[in-house]
């Protein structure tokens, strides 16, 4: 016979549902980051002829 499984506690559900929400935003930032490496950046404007990273 079936048996149910055991309910998530509130505080391992939280725990999940923030590393969850800070995963979506990581992978973003990174998105983002990338995106201004390679300058096919739409989104996010910004002054390309002031590049302090060039050496």
């Amino acid at each position: 016979m079936a048996v149910p499984k055991k309910k998530t506690s509130k505080s391992k559900s939280r725990k999940s549902h923030w590393h969850r929400k800070a995963k979506s935003v990581s992978q973003k930032s990174l998105s983002l980051a990338m995106s201004l490496l390679n300058r096919n950046s739409v989104s996010f404007i910004y002054n390309k002829s002031v590049d302090i990273f060039e050496n």
